[in-house]
């Protein structure tokens, strides 16, 4: 039996609660922050990259000659000693800098559009089972309002029976109905555990109880832009990285001058060896001249990656536009059934408190009563999966318009 599954509930919870413990929780949106986080630091090391690099450099080799026999000293001196100190500096121009912060800054917009898809997949999930959840708490209180009222019914018509107002067959069809009530809140209480388990799950809450939880606050998004859409963004995203590729390309193919300079000790010890200190400057100057045709094949990469993009908006946003128009006609089409269902609601309720008078007096026929009861039910159940439905549908249109 599952008669006092509510009393055994903790305190009320919210929608806020369980999206707000799904995004601390989860070890995806974590790992986006943490590369947001590096994504910052990249910054930073190509500041600390422009700056003079020093280095220290220590060498030291000997090599014999015996008898005649070893390297040719020409060449290696005997030997060698060597302990220097290096200073380098990278004459970058500002536009190769101002394209590399370019692309380390489109990068860490790209993880942010894709950790806000991440962190809608995860509401829309979280939302969807707290609405199942719910749906389950609202079928078992309307389960339970009817079959207090079935077990009152239960006491008039045994009494009605004994008296011999009511024969015995009609007492044990009522009796059939009243059982299978019973069980069917038992089962959705055990489907009702089973949901509520699972959303504390996606949630990462560890927690075995079950609580009551409040209508989902959500609301239809009404005003919309797509410019401002994860959705999209990605392709502006995408559409800027290119760009910034090519720019990137471009700027392989300028000259580029490092300065150098070192100070220390060099020595063969071939001569006044005490005298080996010193330093040296220098300049290094590169210019590409010819690298077989690899700049314009880059070219030819990133217009097939420009076409891909733009194949692959079009199509989406196609995909977009069905998904969004169909979801509003199913909620309209929801909408405009709640007002006739609650109403049917209303004339059945008032049939059977009409006919529950008449029971109590004998003067309906069981099987009527039996069948205005199963006729509630069908409509009750119709009302909680329309509610059910419409949330789901919010849920499902917030997620492509949010």
């Amino acid at each position: 039996m599952i008669c006092s599954c509510f009393s055994l509930f903790a305190q009320d919870k919210n929608l806020d609660y369980y999206l707000s413990a799904a995004v601390t929780n989860s070890p995806l949106l974590n790992d986006y922050r943490n590369q947001l986080l590096s994504n910052k630091i990249d910054s930073q090391v190509l500041i600390a990259s422009t700056r003079i690099q020093v280095t220290g450099n220590g060498n030291s080799f000997y090599a014999p000659v015996i008898n005649g026999f070893g390297y040719d000293a020409l060449i290696t001196n005997g030997g060698q000693l060597q302990a220097l100190i290096t200073a380098t500096k990278s004459l970058l121009p500002k536009k190769f800098l101002s394209s590399r912060f370019q692309d380390i800054q489109i990068t860490g917009d790209s993880l942010r559009i894709v950790s806000q898809i991440s962190e809608q997949d995860l509401k829309r999930t979280i939302i969807a089972q707290y609405i199942t959840v719910f749906g389950d708490q609202l079928q078992i209180d309307f389960n339970s309002s009817l079959l207090d009222l079935l077990k009152r019914e239960e006491i008039i018509l045994k009494r009605l029976t004994q008296k011999n107002i009511y024969k015995q067959v009609d007492y044990l069809s009522f009796l059939v109905t009243l059982q299978q009530q019973d069980l069917v809140r038992q089962q959705l209480g055990v489907q009702y555990k089973n949901d509520f388990a699972t959303l504390n799950y996606l949630s990462g809450i560890f927690d075995t109880t079950t609580a009551q939880l409040t209508p989902p606050d959500i609301i239809g998004v009404r005003d919309f832009r797509k410019d401002r859409s994860p959705f999209f963004l990605k392709y502006k995203i995408d559409s800027l990285r290119l760009i910034n590729n090519k720019s990137l390309v471009d700027l392989g193919y300028r000259p580029h001058i490092n300065l150098f300079g070192d100070g220390g000790y060099q020595s063969s010890f071939m001569t006044q060896p005490y005298k080996n200190f010193g330093t040296s400057v220098g300049v290094n100057f590169i210019l590409p001249i010819y690298d077989g045709r690899q700049r314009k094949l880059q070219y030819s990469k990133l217009a097939i990656a420009e076409r891909t993009r733009l194949r692959n908006k079009e199509f989406f946003e196609n995909q977009y536009n069905q998904q969004v128009a169909q979801l509003q006609q199913q909620l309209g089409a929801i909408e405009n059934l709640l007002d006739p269902v609650n109403n049917q609601i209303k004339y059945i309720e008032t049939l059977i408190d009409a006919d529950g008078k008449l029971l109590e007096t004998g003067d309906i026929k069981m099987t009527d009563y039996v069948l205005a009861i199963n006729n509630l039910i069908t409509t009750k159940n119709l009302v909680v999966q329309n509610t059910i439905s419409r949330y789901h549908v919010i849920n499902q249109l917030n997620y492509w318009m949010r």
